[in-house]
């Protein structure tokens, strides 16, 4: 009954793989193999750092955000322009939970564009479409 067009499309979109628990693991397995992890490791970062409610918490998350991701040499350096690693720069002393919407937005836009247009034709994903379509035939065997 199910289709491969119908798993695939379950899976179109970078915000579906990463709201899923086996996509994100996926991709993100997929972008090591690209040695290009950072990136989904900074958005979830960001993702977890806007949720955060203490000041002291938002201080401490912010400088171990931007000295993992955005200072020069940082471990896991992201692919940012100027302007925004300087802005980030320069508002770190005193965050706000919105200080790397920007550098989150760019990092996102180059997963969609340029790494998930790849993850999508990879082994990894073909494998994820299967296990997705395997898991739905078996829920609907019984009504067979």
């Amino acid at each position: 009954r199910s289709n491969t067009g119908e798993t695939v499309a379950w899976f179109e979109t970078v915000d579906t793989v990463l709201a899923n628990k086996d996509g994100l693991a996926a991709f993100r397995t997929f972008l090591k193999s690209e040695f290009s992890e950072e990136n989904v490791e900074f958005w979830l970062a960001c993702e977890d750092f806007k949720k955060t409610k203490s000041s002291t918490k938002i201080a401490s998350k912010a400088q171990k955000i931007y000295s993992d991701f955005i200072q020069a040499n940082a471990p896991k350096e992201i692919n940012i322009d100027f302007h925004t690693k300087h802005d980030i720069s320069q508002n770190i002393s005193e965050p706000t939970l919105s200080c790397f919407d920007d550098a989150q937005r760019l990092i996102y836009s180059l997963m969609a564009k340029d790494s998930f247009p790849r993850f999508l034709r990879s082994e990894v994903y073909k494998e994820l479409a299967k296990k997705h379509q395997d898991k739905n035939q078996k829920r609907w065997l019984p009504f067979l």
